[in-house]
């Protein structure tokens, strides 16, 4: 692609999301999510493969929808309240509405069915992009508007997210897939708990988009799109499949790892209003996706599955590992020590 078209895309997609997050009146927040759709649509089709058309077509209209649900709901709130603030949404049918838009455009069940296949036909580098920065003008509104949200109808959300995701990410061995369940089940969590405490479910999601971002980055230095490639990487670069290895522990919650500091302070929240059941439920499930990292985990090590591979060992090469790589690596790993810091402040 032409550096100066990356360039405008770029550009467009932190403009688009700088105007969701800073505006308070309906329509701005709307501009602001088109802007983004329709800037991330060259990046998601750049490679001009048939799969990635597929995945650039079936994000457009899957947005299209959601925006148009987002305009929907405003207008129906402002015919019945004669507010345009996206903070006083207060009308009960504009909040489902609301729900259902913000639920599709993150990729939330039962809206899921777009974002594996369109994370399937994207780069690895814009898979990063859809995964962690197009989910965050979403969470913003989420954000500002939790106060007025239905929490049943956000709860059984979650608690299917989480067990969707773990579930269909298990028989999966392609890699971009694989993570894209894994952000459906993280996303369950951030759902679960945006009623109650707000501030938490952006923490989380801050969290989410470090250590995947790590993920990400390793996988596109090592070249790695499936599992079967991934069992021979070991020889490429050792430590940073080591390092992958840490990672994906990390997202899969495992003390005394980064990712079990979100997941504890959510236990710990939902067990203070009366959500023990709810907790229980939500982390269970979280061991579905426990085994796909944990397979994803065994795979990036020295340790071969005991069985033959068609792919043939990549030799080890000298070439410098990205120092964005080792800081992402490293905060994703070992947050968990400063988490009495972060309960002060949230």
């Amino acid at each position: 692609m032409n550096p100066q078209a990356k360039l405008i895309f770029i550009t467009s997609l932190l403009m688009g999301t700088t105007i969701t997050i800073s505006s308070n009146h309906w329509i701005m927040a709307w501009t602001g999510l088109e802007i983004n759709t329709l800037a991330i649509l060259p990046l998601i089709s750049k490679s001009h493969h048939p799969r990635a058309i597929e995945a650039a077509t079936k994000y457009f209209l899957v947005q299209a929808v959601a925006s148009t649900l987002v305009l929907f709901s405003s207008m129906t709130n402002a015919w019945h309240t004669g507010q345009w603030d996206i903070t006083q949404l207060t009308h009960p049918l504009s909040c489902l509405i609301l729900t259902s838009a913000i639920a599709m455009k993150l990729g939330l069940v039962p809206f899921h069915f777009w974002f594996p296949e369109v994370l399937q036909g994207a780069p690895l580098t814009t898979g990063l992009i859809l995964s962690t920065a197009m989910k965050l003008p979403p969470m913003t509104l989420l954000y500002m508007t939790s106060h007025s949200l239905n929490p049943t109808v956000l709860t059984g959300l979650a608690i299917l997210s989480a067990a969707l995701g773990g579930w269909m990410g298990l028989n999966q061995t392609q890699v971009r897939k694989i993570m894209a369940f894994s952000s459906i089940s993280h996303l369950g969590w951030m759902a679960i708990i945006i009623v109650y405490n707000p501030k938490l479910a952006l923490l989380n999601f801050y969290l989410y988009t470090l250590m995947t971002a790590a993920v990400f980055l390793t996988l596109n230095s090592i070249k790695v799109l499936k599992l079967s490639t991934l069992m021979t990487t070991w020889t490429k670069n050792p430590t940073l499949s080591a390092t992958l290895l840490l990672a994906l522990l990390s997202l899969a919650g495992l003390p005394p790892l980064t990712g079990f500091l979100p997941k504890w302070l959510i236990i710990q929240e939902l067990t203070k209003q009366d959500m023990a059941s709810a907790a229980i439920i939500i982390s269970l499930l979280s061991l579905l996706g426990l085994f796909f990292y944990l397979r994803l985990a065994y795979c990036a090590t020295i340790t071969l599955p005991p069985h033959t591979t068609n792919h043939m060992k990549l030799w080890h090469t000298n070439k410098p590992t990205s120092t964005w790589i080792a800081i992402l690596a490293a905060t994703s790993i070992m947050l968990l020590p400063i988490s009495p810091m972060i309960t002060t402040i949230i």
